[in-house]
């Protein structure tokens, strides 16, 4: 037993463990608890009933003996009462005894005659010395129970009966056998309990198929985490479509999922693409330094001149890298309310000090619109700098931004040797290069997949319009929130 399991309470590790049983135990808890606490309610109120109707019963029989006796006139004969015995019998004779109840008579303490018995009805009281000796002799009125071994509780009334010039001292007593009285009662709860039992195994499997279905999408969640990998991580929680919870937590944890593949992503790119860039100026640096001549000082300041380039042209590439990285995390943009009219100027003036070139401010969009101002700049400005590579002193370079449709749009347009088609397909990616004979550049060819990824945070995309010879255009093209908040990433 581990050290968390000790530190559970005692009643939570006797549980089951899998989460479909501890359902369908406590729904088994929960359904019998319900059934026991109904049945026992109603077995009780039904017990009070019985209980009640067999007291009432009692009281009733009093005042028809009562009735009967008080003229002190037989009323089988019409004649007057001879004796306490003769108003007993005739009084018993006159009542005839409903299921489970007996009349009892008794003369001078000792048992005298009872009600005629319904057949299979034992005759437990007239025998039973106890109970004569708890009835025979009473002088008031006395209304109790009796707890006999063979029957149980017997509940009764004793009333003393006396006649003028007769000494003798009588007791009538009407009593029920209130175990048997209240056998309906107890035989209806068991049949309650009886078809509560298969109520509760009808409820079980019903409790384990909805369990199963509820718990259907947890145990994706476990087929599919376990079948993710380092080397694969597309797999996905499949969605039912129902709406509700689970499959918001579906949806939640494949959105978690696509967050981590896509760092996962973006650091193998990154690992791939540090490794396979760095490796050249490393070989370069470490070629030089096998051939080094210590004893040369003009040798030794060449290398360290070599090395130092090869350095800074390493570090700009990790930057570069590094920032490719940071552009699909949240935090890469910050966006703003920016005057975008405002903005393109500011972007104009700094990239005139790129280069000896004609520059030409063709067209500016006079309207506000939530971006990322530096971002934007910094994408102008390597469209900038890749133009003046590609053409020559005093060749011209365009810049330019418009309102269409909703969307803004920057370019940078040049009158160098345009692209190839060869090279459109793949310009945009990682260490391209064009093949049109540029100026060789410090960095690694990340510049217009900087550019690209920009334009991607901010919604949009990047277009390329290039005929061979004739210059090329690059535009920057992103959707223009000119009045709604930024939309949550």
């Amino acid at each position: 037993m581990t050290s968390t399991d000790q530190q559970r309470p005692l009643w939570r590790r006797l549980l089951p463990s899998a989460a479909r049983t501890r359902i369908m135990a406590w729904v088994l808890l929960l359904v019998l608890a319900a059934l026991l606490i109904v049945t026992f309610v109603t077995w009780r109120l039904m017990v009070s009933t019985v209980n009640g109707r067999m007291d009432e019963a009692l009281r009733y029989e009093v005042e028809e003996f009562t009735e009967l006796t008080a003229p002190g006139i037989n009323p089988r004969t019409g004649e007057p009462f001879v004796g306490v015995d003769e108003v007993i019998r005739e009084a018993i004779a006159y009542n005839l005894a409903r299921p489970n109840e007996k009349f009892l008579g008794y003369v001078d303490g000792g048992y005298h005659t009872q009600s005629r018995q319904e057949p299979g009805i034992p005759e437990v009281l007239a025998g039973d010395p106890d109970f004569t000796a708890l009835v025979g002799s009473v002088t008031d009125p006395v209304q109790s129970s009796y707890e006999h071994p063979e029957v149980g509780e017997v509940r009764y009334l004793a009333i003393p009966v006396r006649l003028a010039g007769d000494p003798a001292n009588g007791v009538i007593v009407a009593a029920y056998l209130g175990d048997a009285e209240r056998a309906a009662a107890d035989e209806a709860a068991r049949l309650m309990l009886i078809v509560g039992a298969a109520t509760v195994l009808g409820a079980t499997a019903a409790a384990w198929l909805i369990a199963g279905r509820i718990l259907a999408p947890l145990r994706d969640v476990t087929e599919t985490a376990n079948q993710i990998t380092e080397t694969d991580l597309s797999r996905r929680i499949p969605s039912r479509g129902e709406g509700d919870e689970l499959d918001a937590l579906v949806t939640t944890v494949n959105g978690m999922l696509d967050r981590v593949e896509a760092a996962v992503s973006a650091q193998r790119r990154f690992i791939d693409d540090a490794g396979h860039e760095l490796r050249t100026p490393i070989t370069i640096i470490r070629g030089h330094l096998e051939v080094l001549d210590a004893g040369d000082p003009a040798d030794v300041a060449a290398t360290v001149a070599l090395v130092d380039d090869e350095l800074m042209r390493m570090n700009r590439m990790v930057s570069d890298l590094l920032l490719l990285a940071r552009a699909e995390q949240p935090s890469f943009l910050q966006p703003e309310m920016t005057d975008v009219g405002i903005l393109t100027r500011e972007i104009f003036d700094k990239v005139t000090r790129l280069g000896d070139r004609r520059y030409d401010l063709q067209s500016v969009a006079e309207v506000s619109s939530v971006l990322d101002p530096q971002r934007i700049t910094q994408a102008m400005v390597a469209l900038a700098d890749n133009a003046c590579r590609y053409t020559t002193t005093g060749a011209w370079i365009g810049v330019g931004s418009s309102l269409h449709e909703g969307w803004l749009r920057f370019w940078v347009s040049d009158s160098g040797p345009g692209v190839s088609e060869a090279d459109r397909s793949r310009i945009f990616e990682r260490f391209a290069r064009g093949s049109a004979g540029g100026q060789r550049s410090d960095g690694a060819g990340l510049g217009l997949s900087i550019v690209a990824a920009i334009a991607v945070a901010h919604g949009g995309r990047v277009h390329l319009d290039s005929i061979p010879g004739r210059g090329a255009t690059f535009a920057v093209t992103i959707p223009a929130y000119l009045e709604q908040p930024w939309p949550a990433s």
